[in-house]
């Protein structure tokens, strides 16, 4: 089921919509907003024992149970080469329009234990990143 939500209290009713269907998992979108509600969204998944997966939710707080996104320093390395060329003088519409290439796997096991779930050593395996 696909769920939007561009606000607080919509996110409030999507997590209503999600218990209410026994959604099994979560997936939060990359976007700004949920980025900004990311207390929110975790507080309530972690209320109705449903497990987040993300792209970047937040990679500092480590809040889902799976994270995997575009590696954020990567893309940060790629805004300052451009703007190093757009201050020497080129266009920013002669520029080729640039895609992630590095991406960052993370798996929480602190949070697989919190609800009860054995993440499989094969996914583990797979994982950049592995949060004990």
């Amino acid at each position: 089921m696909v769920l939007n939500a561009s606000t607080p209290s919509e996110i409030d009713a999507a997590f209503a919509a999600l218990v209410q269907r026994a959604a099994g998992a979560l997936v939060v979108a990359g976007d700004p907003m949920l980025a900004a509600q990311r207390d929110q969204i975790r507080a309530l998944a972690h209320r109705h024992a449903i497990p987040m997966l993300s792209s970047n939710l937040d990679p500092d707080t480590h809040d889902a149970l799976i994270t995997y996104g575009a590696r954020l320093t990567e893309s940060y390395r790629q805004v300052g080469i451009y703007t190093g060329k757009i201050l020497a003088g080129a266009k920013p519409k002669d520029l080729p329009v640039l895609r992630p290439t590095k991406f960052l796997l993370t798996i929480n096991l602190k949070i697989a234990k919190e609800l009860g779930l054995k993440v499989p050593t094969s996914i583990l395996l797979l994982a950049d990143e592995v949060i004990e």
